[in-house]
């Protein structure tokens, strides 16, 4: 319910806004870790991979606005204009009543008719490589190659849009030949034959794919099973990796919907990333983990309080008043430093202490080593079951 309307409240909040969508947020991070309340906001944000609250909000708005209500977002945000994406379609694309014939769609490997002289065999393919993303198909009649057709599309489209613009336009190109020619497309893409048989896909191209087989019943599309020796599924396979160099372009294809939310979800990572390596909170946290990501960091509880250093140490309650020294009882100054490295009272977890130039690497290397994170563990499991040992004189 947070998210209701964030299009127009969140597109470009102020800084109101934030502190106080931030003061939502807190609770629920702190919970999560069950980290100190003092624990800054920015580092359990990098810990949990979650970005700021207004930042998902406004990820949320900006989506809303280009896909939803169709006004483009600022350029420095992205140039891709509303018209450019593949649109979700709503509703039948024809009447109930009208629906394709019994035999004109086939989920049962095609192979038995592609060696019979009265059909004209037809194969199409997508395929998405390092290269692009390519579509093409072949018709083969009488054992002799009559046609072929292949196009690059834009790198940023996916796999199924290559299916469907293929099937599309062998479609187009076997609804053209002669009312006595039978026709017969192999598509060893089931999601494409399934969404192109359904009077209500929400994929554009696969309703106008419904509407020529409705209209055109000689045309029959069938599952052929891909890289099983088939010579004609090959040689289209093979059109479709050489349409980098030869197809024609293609700019018919629209973006998808994944495409614009991988923009959108970038860009708020670039802003999230800004914004935690200019802030003044969670430094020790940032030596350890310099880049944010949407990916949870493996660490518990105990590893918060070591890494943060806001925990049971004497020199973190003295900071916050809530001791009257900062020394451990053995005598040593209380950070979280010196419990993993020389405190009498932890020898079982010790580690080698490293020069005062080299500490920041040396918490690297511990964060990121699973032993030495047990070993952390213990130690702040023992300080916290046995505070009156730690207590200063």
């Amino acid at each position: 319910m947070l998210t209701h309307g964030s299009s127009a409240w969140c597109l470009n909040p102020r800084f109101k806004m934030k502190r106080k969508l931030s003061s939502i947020q807190r609770p629920f991070l702190l919970h999560i870790l069950g980290a100190y309340r003092t624990t800054p906001m920015a580092a359990l944000q990098t810990i949990l991979g979650i970005p700021q609250l207004h930042m998902q909000l406004q990820f949320e708005a900006r989506f809303t606005t280009i896909y939803r209500l169709r006004i483009p977002l600022p350029p420095i945000i992205t140039d891709i204009q509303p018209q450019d994406l593949e649109m979700k379609a709503t509703g039948w694309s024809t009447h109930p009543s009208e629906h394709l014939k019994p035999n004109q769609i086939s989920f049962e490997d095609g192979e038995a008719y592609i060696a019979r002289k009265d059909i004209i065999n037809i194969f199409t393919d997508g395929s998405k490589t390092e290269h692009g993303v390519e579509a093409a198909f072949c018709v083969s009649t009488n054992d002799t190659w009559a046609y072929q057709w292949s196009a690059k599309l834009n790198d940023n489209n996916t796999v199924f849009q290559a299916e469907l613009t293929a099937l599309h336009e062998a479609v187009i190109y076997a609804s053209h030949l002669p009312n006595h020619n039978t026709s017969k497309i192999h598509v060893d893409n089931r999601a494409s034959i399934m969404a192109s048989s359904n009077s209500k896909s929400t994929n554009e191209t696969a309703r106008k794919i419904f509407k020529f087989l409705l209209t055109n019943p000689r045309i029959k599309v069938s599952w052929v099973k891909a890289h099983a020796g088939n010579t004609g599924n090959e040689r289209a396979d093979q059109l479709a990796k050489d349409a980098t160099q030869h197809g024609q372009p293609s700019s018919h294809t629209k973006l998808p919907k994944p495409h614009i939310k991988g923009l959108l979800r970038k860009r708020m990572l670039d802003e999230w990333q800004t914004s935690w390596k200019n802030g003044d909170t969670g430094r020790k946290i940032f030596n350890i983990m310099p880049s944010v990501s949407l990916r949870p960091t493996i660490w518990i509880r105990e590893d918060v309080i070591f890494f943060s250093q806001h925990g049971p140490f004497p020199a973190y309650l003295k900071r916050f008043h809530l001791s009257d020294s900062d020394y451990c009882s053995c005598g040593g100054f209380g950070t979280a430093l010196h419990y993993a490295t020389e405190c009498i009272y932890t020898v079982s977890w010790h580690m080698r202490k490293p020069a005062p130039n080299f500490e920041q690497e040396w918490l690297k290397r511990v964060a990121n080593n699973l032993v030495s994170r047990h070993k952390i563990r213990g130690i702040i499991k023992f300080i916290s079951e046995n505070r009156d040992l730690f207590r200063p004189p």
